[in-house]
């Protein structure tokens, strides 16, 4: 009888492990809706749309792409962190992964 108890109560935590990993969805397209959003105004976000701030220091999301240390991580890692020279955008970790996903599209790899 233990062991029922046990088999069901695991198939169970299977079942909700599933249900949440599937309730996470990384959408590239909706990364770059956010990305237009809350930071074309320092980012050229979109390849070959001119930036809306021309004096901007901030680097293109295509030239972030290609840089070497940028993975998926690295990227997810850092919007997660303040920076001095960035304003303080709070995203869910949802709209972190679709960003993630889109900058990564840009690379070209």
């Amino acid at each position: 009888m233990k062991a029922i108890g046990s088999s069901v109560g695991g198939l169970f935590l299977s079942f909700i492990v599933a249900a949440s990993a599937g309730a996470q969805t990384v959408d590239p397209a909706a990364g770059q809706r956010l990305a237009e959003a809350d930071c074309a105004a320092c980012h050229q976000v979109k390849p070959g749309s001119p930036p809306k701030n021309p004096a901007s220091k901030a680097p293109s999301f295509t030239a972030v792409s290609r840089m070497p240390s940028t993975t998926a991580l690295s990227i997810k890692v850092f919007l997660r962190t303040s920076h001095a020279n960035m304003p303080n955008i709070v995203l869910t970790p949802e709209e972190i992964d679709s960003v993630a996903a889109y900058i990564l599209s840009l690379s070209g790899k």
